[in-house]
């Protein structure tokens, strides 16, 4: 999939963010920092919509409609609010009515699909099924989007061999520097008993066809220190030019702040007129 061939939305979820981050100056810097990173991975602003959750007001307006709709029990069965209350910990309201907002982000922009990764496929069913009972209610109106996962990276891996998080501090940072790359990748969990590393081979996997490794893994049958260090030179080569693009940008606020505005206007004309349509079909105007 490529951005030539749809016409893409990228968002900044600020308002998700709330549940967990509930500092003014952190909220304003993580948000600029998730724009620039776009930039820096290589969207083209001219060519997809970037733009802030909360400059569309009709996305939480949305999700209070579909909140009508939708029961305690239906969202009682999300992965998110199920690993919490697993873990004992308190749910906010926010975190239990997460995939109610996350419909609403999708639905709003009438999606044939919408690229996840394996984990979040649920959070498309749920789009899927409030859109349904929506239209079942009121008549036709939403799209039933699907989810679009590539296999080859429906789970990125992580230094241990785990799904790669944040949360398990098994991550390679997307803009890391030389020094962090070498210390991830050093630390990469192995098993000496094996010719191939296999927690080595499947992050590398994301950097070269297997065509590719199977050469290189071959002449390098059961020497993991050097297999890391070719997959520490694959991974210079891959993030080094994004770091530098990103340091770049970083200084460029004019350029930042007009991404912002232009993405707000083009995804709010789009999302207004949806909720128009919703906002009729149920009576309210």
């Amino acid at each position: 999939m490529n951005s030539g061939e749809y016409e893409c939305f990228c968002m900044v979820a600020d308002y998700h963010t709330l549940i967990l981050i509930q500092n003014a100056d952190e909220m304003r810097k993580l948000t600029r920092d998730t724009i620039i990173d776009y930039l820096a991975v290589g969207l083209d602003p001219k060519r997809v919509t970037i733009f802030r959750q909360s400059d569309v007001s009709a996305h939480t307006e949305l999700a209070w409609i579909f909140d009508t709709l939708v029961t305690v029990p239906y969202l009682m069965r999300a992965h998110a609010y199920k690993d919490a209350e697993a873990h004992g910990k308190e749910v906010n309201a926010g975190t239990f009515n997460y995939p109610v907002l996350m419909a609403s982000d999708i639905l709003l922009y009438s999606p044939d699909v919408v690229p996840v990764g394996q984990d979040q496929k649920q959070h498309i069913e749920y789009a899927r099924d409030i859109a349904g009972k929506f239209n079942n209610v009121f008549g036709d109106t939403f799209k039933l989007p699907k989810e679009f996962i590539m296999k080859e990276v429906a789970v990125v891996p992580g230094i241990d061999g785990r799904k790669m998080s944040k949360s398990y501090g098994n991550t390679i940072p997307l803009f890391a520097s030389d020094e962090e790359i070498e210390k991830a990748v050093m630390s990469i969990v192995t098993d000496s008993g094996k010719d191939i590393p296999e927690n080595v081979y499947a992050i590398h996997k994301l950097l070269r066809s297997e065509e590719d490794l199977k050469g290189i893994y071959a002449e390098h049958k059961g020497k993991y220190k050097a297999l890391k260090e070719i997959l520490i030179q694959d991974l210079k080569d891959f993030i080094g030019p994004m770091r530098e693009k990103r340091e770049w940008l970083e200084r460029d606020d004019n350029l930042i702040q007009s991404v912002i505005k232009e993405g707000a206007e083009k995804a709010k004309a789009i999302a207004d007129a949806k909720l128009l349509e919703v906002k009729k079909k149920i009576g309210v105007i």
